[in-house]
């Protein structure tokens, strides 16, 4: 075994639950510490429900000074800690550990500052990323990055993940919406990372830690780019009898110079099964449908919206749909942000799966997933931010049955390792967690990932924040190996735990 993972099992061996909870009540309110497992439970996962872990105890700090008091006492305690938003995330990295404290930040939800003249908003970890929006409103501003979750989802996950949304292929992921971090260390020492000019001196701190996943820091503070509301946007509905024509047209677009503030595709499952839930006048008996919308001047919208008219067109859409007013805009984009909740309706569960690829590869990819289904006996929709090839398929299964459960890793899995195959990435938007570990070691080498744990080191020496998560120990990846060499793949849950 590494050394991370000797630390880990020393954590686990001889932690007192009982003495952790009464140094924690000395410094938080009673109301702030959760200790009893029926409180507790709430918390043992977040929006990926296949893995839970009910931690030891459960804080919910007020203040600033009360999250630093907490890390230094569990510091001092070597005790892990895990940082919790909201609980929407979907690769279980806030999945608590079992010796350790879940630090829950929703009480830290105030917004502390609008500056409409120099367009930025400073909030706190627990503000909703919509409530942004709802709040500068006022000032013709909105917030960019619009996850799917925006209306529970909070600003500190969103850093923590470096969540994107239907606009990002625009506007950007949360790593081009956020000037600044302030975050606590583990330590206890707090630090600002980033910078209200163009630039700021040192290293690029900032990008390392957004997406970091909560194994660097605890974030107490986010200064946020916000962006002038565009005059006029429409939305493009446009149908397709084949995939792969609907994943051609995307390249098309993009190859014709035009990029969308959003361009999003859903297969004939998704749309069937989001149609009845939302009512968004979908054409559910497409293949495939493309969401594409222009946004900004009144002119520049009417000639950008023919252009991707008369590319669609040529590409071979069998049906064009421009929504006709702002209402109609909005109830496009309802039905695509409500697929999750709608798989609810068709299903007992849905396993959402996070990985990019090359557009180039859409089609191929597309239908991969398509042969699959009849692999793995599992159904799956397909609904995604086709612009910058972000795949969201949502494995629908039963998780009454274990064999079900399984069979639904082994399918998200090797969707994530297609991915790898044809040139992508692992994850886009939802983080590794939990969820994508074991496909860590099939995305990168073994000296790739321990200069991650390298880096993990600089700002948490001890390894006591998010632990075991995100970056596989060398035990795990040769686990992993040996199984690949022996010709499967195997679940997560079947691993042995390090």
């Amino acid at each position: 075994m590494n050394a991370i993972t000797d630390e880990g099992l020393m954590r686990a061996v001889g932690v007192d639950a009982e003495q952790v909870v009464t140094e924690l009540l000395k410094i938080l309110p009673a109301h702030c510490v959760l200790s009893r497992k029926e409180d507790s439970r709430p918390y043992e996962c977040d929006g990926l429900s296949l893995y839970r872990s009910v931690p030891m105890a459960v804080v919910l700090p007020e203040t600033e000074k009360q999250i630093q008091d907490v890390l230094l006492t569990c510091r001092r305690l070597n005790v892990p800690v895990v940082a919790r938003g909201a609980g929407t995330g979907l690769s279980g990295g806030a999945m608590p550990h079992a010796q350790g404290v879940l630090l829950g930040l929703a009480k830290l939800n105030k917004i502390k500052r609008i500056d409409a003249a120099a367009a930025i908003a400073v909030v706190e970890p627990g503000v909703r990323n919509l409530a942004v929006s709802e709040a500068v409103a006022p000032y013709g501003l909105y917030y960019a990055p619009d996850p799917s979750s925006q209306i529970a989802c909070t600003i500190g996950g969103n850093v923590a993940e470096n969540s994107g949304g239907v606009h990002c292929l625009k506007y950007g992921l949360t790593i081009h919406n956020v000037l600044k971090v302030r975050m606590i260390t583990i330590d206890g020492d707090i630090v600002e990372l980033g910078s209200l000019a163009p630039d700021s001196p040192g290293p690029d701190l900032l990008s390392v830690f957004v997406g970091s996943e909560g194994m660097l820091g605890v974030v107490t503070e986010v200064t946020l780019k916000l962006t002038p509301k565009p005059a006029l946007a429409r939305v493009i509905m446009a149908s397709f009898d084949d995939v792969e024509d609907a994943s051609r047209a995307v390249s098309e677009i993009i190859a014709a110079g035009i990029i969308p503030a959003g361009l999003e595709m859903m297969d004939k499952q998704a749309t069937q099964m989001v149609e009845p839930f939302v009512k968004a006048g979908y054409d559910t008996e497409a293949a495939a449908i493309l969401l594409c919308e222009s946004d900004g001047a009144v002119e520049e919208v009417a000639d950008e919206v023919a252009r991707m008219e008369a590319v669609f067109q040529r590409v071979g859409a069998t049906k064009l749909q421009v929504s006709e007013s702002e209402s109609q805009r909005l109830l496009f984009w309802a039905g695509r942000k409500n697929a999750f909740p709608a798989a609810g309706r068709v299903s007992p569960d849905y396993y959402c799966m996070d990985g990019t690829i090359p557009r180039r590869s859409l089609g191929q990819v597309l239908n991969a997933i398509t042969a699959m289904e009849t692999q793995f006996n599992l159904r799956c929709a397909n609904v995604f931010h086709a612009g910058d090839g972000n795949l969201h398929p949502l494995i629908m299964f039963d998780s009454n049955s274990a064999d079900e459960v399984l069979r639904a890793e082994d399918f998200g899995a090797a969707i994530l390792e297609l991915c790898v195959e044809v040139g992508g990435t692992i994850t886009g938007e939802h983080g590794v967690g939990m969820e994508k570990i074991n496909q860590m070691c099939v995305q990168f080498s073994r000296d790739e990932l321990d200069k991650f744990l390298g880096v993990k080191r600089a700002f948490d020496p001890a390894t006591l924040l998010n632990p075991e998560k995100v970056v596989p120990t060398l035990a795990r990846c040769a686990e992993y190996g040996k199984m690949h060499v022996h010709g499967g793949v195997l679940p997560f849950a079947n691993l042995p735990r390090f």
